[in-house]
């Protein structure tokens, strides 16, 4: 019994043990991270299929289990985040994570290094190179630094670039590298070659590319092995894709079922293949076997096997690129005076003979190789002379009709089965609707005996890794998503996420490839902020909403398109600590004053006195006639004496109507200028009815500049009431301190009384005149010729007015008005500005 209960407890223990190591094992999975770029709108000229490859790289990354972040035309500053944030993810990923990174676009090569370029990236000379472009090796070194199983970098930017002539030209096509350890890198053209431009959807080797990873069972040297091949094929011969690797654990991207039909090549076969010497092949069989080694002891064999043939001259293009580039990377390792010199003896006139130079300058060296030098043992030898013509210039073109290479045989079956039928033809993708957003191709089904493998890590929301089977499913998503944003439009980002999710559910946004979170922020900022460009402008400025522009320089401004108060990034005035909007809201009279006091609310807009003028929006700036009010809203125009402000005179008609003398005939309409014996004889320059809004019909009409009085502007020289008071201190009482509309009734002056016998007085007021009464009341009114936002002041009596000097504004000096006769009191006359005395 005792014997039972402990082989119990070990077989419990046991269960245990398998239990926890397999979850164990789940919760260290393999985790598939992928990066995906497609530059194609480049300022130099568009690439036509980049950001569609981009797409179709990350639709199918994504059918394997790979968690794919992605965009396409993206800047420098963009690129270099975007890979920062990603470079974060594979860094907390763990040791068991398999990293794919897919770069579609523009290469470049300099000086032993390769570059892909931005698309603000602007070249007009090599050294521009390093500085508007990212490294290569960045990339490929911080992976290698990161506990990573397997690391694939794919370069799909070997093309013909058109940069401005150069007095020293780049090499064309990319520069030979070496892989790190647990990393394969591979490029859509040989080095030192380039591909011709696509001309369907999809580029020729990011469509062969996704064939293959969809293949289940292919290893991943079978997966790029088997890409060259179908480029070869389909260019006709025109691009030789290259790829090296230095992985050495299993890796496929798919799994093929134990149902699934048997292969038309065994496995074995095809490892015979590969161990067969090349002249045992035939003539056709053994130039395919040839490039699906892709190696320079392979296509040597065939030459020596096949030296006649139709291809001979063909391999011997693609043995002359290799040589030359195993020969620069080399010398480029050594970087030494006598490696350069070696390089340029070797290839006087070669891809990289103008770099050798700029090496050679660094070094203070003579540009060309001495009589005398130790010259470098290279592993290959020199070229033959029949070499030396592909190789004696800058880029070489396999399509090239100066070497009137002959198409290539078809491939046999026994190398590359024939492409699956539904993948032969591509429809193109929708247009991407947001910025930055990769295009989402038509998803073709996996087939059903192609499956991910079982120890992976599901990535999160992955939609079409749950149906990679199920194309109905996942094409009316991407379709019906597409034709919801094509109708939403000014739908705002938020907006339009919760109608995806509403309409179609979480998993349609999960067709879309999730951008990195920098270009998610960027992207956010794009979409609130359609119409870019400065502050007031609108879209004056010809920008239309929506329209892309460079994020450097679109990225922090705020959007004007709409009224909104205190626009042009102006707060609102406050009056009593509460913000005051188009003239309302005033607690009293002071606070209307207060804001008078203000003066202009803006550029170029009006702002007058009385009722005052229409207040416009941020749009509203230079009046509407300009086209850059169309964004701003107009409020109702306030009314003067009971009729519209823009039905009334204008300041200058009113001006003119009511000061003849100013406003002469002989001067065209413009006003003359005032003497000081118009202004003591009573002239007025603003009529006490003009204080109104003039409207925009007399923007022709400019106000003349304020005439001066002993030197100074009569708006800044002592008010009447303020010499009145300096020179009489008893003229005013104490009471009515400052009445608010600013009308004040003056005592009557004894004649010849101790406050009568200044000259100032008798200047200004004309008072102690022998012809009239001895005492007479003085009535003055002081008003201003222009107030911001003030009714027309009524007048108020109060006896013996204190003044109290409040300058609001700037304001013309306005003499006494005449008062009519009161009682048997005659009025004064036969003084300047009075009516003639009657005998």
């Amino acid at each position: 019994m005792r014997t039972l209960q402990k082989f119990l407890g070990l077989v419990v223990v046991l269960v245990i043990f398998a239990v926890g190591s397999a979850a164990g094992a789940l919760a260290q999975g393999e985790k598939r991270l992928a990066f995906v770029i497609g530059n194609g709108a480049y300022q130099s000229g568009e690439l036509a299929t980049a950001a569609n490859d981009g797409g179709l790289i990350a639709q199918t990354l994504q059918a394997a289990g790979f968690d794919v972040v992605g965009a396409r035309d993206v800047d420098q500053e963009s690129l270099r985040g975007a890979l920062r944030d990603f470079l974060g993810k594979v860094s907390a990923a763990g040791p068991d994570a398999v990293i794919f990174v897919y770069l579609a676009g523009r290469g470049v090569q300099f000086e032993g290094e390769n570059y892909f370029l931005p698309v603000d990236a602007q070249i007009a000379n090599p050294a521009d190179v390093p500085l508007q472009a990212m490294r290569l090796s960045d990339v490929t070194k911080s992976l290698a630094g990161l506990p990573a199983k397997v690391n694939i970098v794919v370069l799909d930017a070997a093309r013909p670039n058109d940069f401005p002539q150069m007095s020293q030209p780049l090499a064309g096509g990319l520069a030979l590298v070496d892989p790190d350890p647990n990393m394969l890198i591979a490029f859509n053209a040989a080095p030192g070659t380039v591909a011709p431009e696509g001309k369907g959807p999809y580029g020729a080797y990011a469509q062969a590319l996704a064939e293959m990873i969809r293949e289940g069972g292919l290893s991943l040297d079978d997966v790029f092995d088997r890409t060259r091949l179908r480029v070869n094929e389909v260019t006709q011969g025109a691009q030789v894709p290259w790829n090296a690797s230095k992985i050495n654990v299993p890796f496929v991207f798919f799994d093929r079922a134990p149902d699934a039909p048997a292969p038309k090549v065994s496995e074995a076969e095809s490892r015979s293949n590969r161990t067969r010497e090349i002249r045992d092949f035939d003539a056709h069989d053994a130039y395919v076997a040839a490039l699906d080694r892709d190696t320079m002891r392979g296509y040597q064999d065939f030459l020596v096997a096949y030296p006649h043939d139709p291809m001979a001259k063909r391999v011997r293009a693609i043995i002359a690129a290799r040589r030359e580039a195993i020969t620069w990377r080399e010398t480029w390792l050594r970087d030494t005076p006598e490696a350069y010199w070696s390089y340029l003896r070797r290839y006087p006139h070669g891809p990289h003979a103008w770099d050798a130079r700029r090496r050679l300058e660094h070094f203070d060296a003579a540009l060309e190789p001495p009589e005398e030098f130790t010259v470098y043992d290279y592993d290959l030898p020199p070229p033959p002379p029949e070499e030396i013509i592909y190789v004696d210039r800058p880029v070489l073109y396999f399509d090239d009709p100066d070497f009137d290479f002959d198409p290539p045989p078809p491939v046999t079956v026994i190398f590359l089965p024939p492409p699956p039928p539904d993948f032969v033809v591509l429809a193109p993708p929708p247009p991407p609707v947001d910025v930055f957003v990769l295009p989402t191709p038509v998803f073709v089904p996996v087939p059903v005996w192609v499956r991910p493998p079982h120890d992976i890590v599901p990535p999160p929301d992955n939609f079409i890794f749950n149906n990679i089977h199920n194309t109905t499913v996942i094409n009316n998503t991407t379709i019906n998503e597409n034709n919801q944003q094509g109708q939403g439009g000014g739908l705002t980002t938020g907006q339009k996420l919760t109608a995806g999710a509403v309409g179609l559910g979480a998993a349609a946004l999960a067709t879309k490839v999730a951008l990195p979170p920098l270009l998610q922020k960027r992207a956010a900022l794009s979409n609130q902020n359609p119409v870019q460009g400065k502050i007031g402008q609108g879209a004056a400025q010809g920008q239309q909403p929506g329209g892309a522009a460079p994020l450097s320089k679109t990225l922090g401004k705020l959007s004007t398109d709409h009224a909104l108060p205190g626009t042009n990034g102006k707060t609102l005035p406050l009056v009593n600590g509460k913000p005051v909007l188009n003239g309302q809201n005033f607690p009293n009279d002071k606070s209307r004053k207060l804001l008078g006091k203000q003066g202009t609310l803006g550029t170029n807009q009006q702002a007058t006195g009385n009722a005052g003028a229409a207040v416009t929006g941020s749009g509203q700036q230079n009046g509407a006639g300009n086209g850059q009010g169309k964004n701003g809203k107009f409020r109702k125009l306030p009314t003067v004496k009971g009729l519209p402000a823009e039905n009334g005179q204008s300041a200058q008609q009113k001006f003119g109507k009511n000061n003849t003398k100013v406003l002469s005939d002989q001067n065209g309409g413009k006003p003359k200028k005032l003497t000081r014996k118009d202004l003591t004889a009573g002239q007025s320059v603003v009529g006490p009815s003009d204080q109104g809004s003039a409207d925009g019909s007399d923007k022709g009409k400019k106000f003349r500049k304020l005439p001066t009085v002993n030197g100074l502007p009569t708006n800044n020289r002592p008010s009447v009431q303020e010499r009145l008071g300096k020179n009489n201190p008893n003229v005013f009482s104490d009471q009515n301190q400052g009445s608010p509309n600013g009308n004040k009734k003056f005592r009557k002056l004894q004649n010849g009384g101790p406050d009568s016998g200044g000259a100032e007085v008798q200047q200004n007021f004309k008072v102690n005149r022998p012809s009239e009464n001895a005492q007479r009341q003085l009535k003055l009114q002081e008003k201003p010729n222009v107030q911001v936002f003030a009714k027309p002041p009524k007048p108020e009596f109060h006896a013996q007015p204190k003044f109290q000097v409040q300058q609001q504004e700037r304001r013309l000096t306005q003499q006494p008005k005449e008062q009519p006769p009161q009682g048997n009191k005659k009025p004064s006359c036969g003084h300047p500005g009075e009516p003639p005395c009657k005998q």
